[in-house]
């Protein structure tokens, strides 16, 4: 029974080891050459109880390393630019801009991965865990806890590409987004990553 019990534990290791590897590996695929990027996204927020709160639709550009851009079309506009150095958030409605550091504002993001060339397991946790939907999702853990806006957050790909994001924050809200009409290293005005402050628009600096 003691030798069953210890080649059952061996086994459970190398299971565990093995969904760990490959999970890593299909991410890493899906950044390996990964230059630039272009999608359009849809987003649904739900609230603790898991009830949608709101539904948004719009365009995510992404230049390599340390740049992006989320352009929000519907139901209001609204973009988030980060230029490699700070994150900008563009409120249309408002007139107002809002400035944060890069570096506080994607600790523990699936934007810092997406964007920057970090190491994957110093940053987070990953668990692959398994196929659903016809896709296969993996689990991302923040290791910094304490600093990190998120506490959990999924990734779903067929095959090495990106289709689905799950995001879970301090307070229980969960952002969804799906991915359409993806383009793989298209060629990228830079322009669209430069901070250019829209006249009448008030900033504040967030700390």
């Amino acid at each position: 029974m003691r030798k069953i019990s210890r080649c059952l534990l061996a086994m459970l290791l190398v299971w565990s080891v093995s969904a760990a590897a490959d999970g890593k590996a299909r991410l890493e695929a899906f950044l390996d050459g990964l230059h630039t990027l272009e999608a359009g996204f849809e987003q649904s927020v739900l609230d603790t109880e898991n009830d949608r709160t709101g539904q948004y639709h719009g365009v995510f550009m992404l230049s390599r390393p340390g740049k992006f851009r989320w352009n929000y079309v519907s139901p209001y506009t609204q973009s988030i630019l980060a230029d490699g150095k700070d994150v900008w958030i563009f409120d249309d409605d408002l007139k107002q801009i809002t400035q944060q550091t890069q570096g506080s504002a994607l600790k523990g993001t699936p934007a810092l991965l997406l964007a920057e060339d970090v190491d994957l397991d110093t940053e987070f946790e990953v668990v692959d865990i398994g196929e659903r939907q016809g896709l296969a999702w993996l689990e991302l853990l923040p290791r910094d806890q304490e600093n990190s806006q998120f506490v959990r957050i999924l990734l779903a790909f067929d095959g090495n590409q990106l289709q689905r994001m799950e995001m879970v924050d301090k307070f229980g809200q969960i952002s969804r987004f799906r991915f359409f009409d993806v383009v793989r290293n298209p060629k990228l005005d830079p322009k669209l990553f430069k901070f250019e402050r829209p006249q009448g628009f008030d900033l504040f600096l967030q700390q």
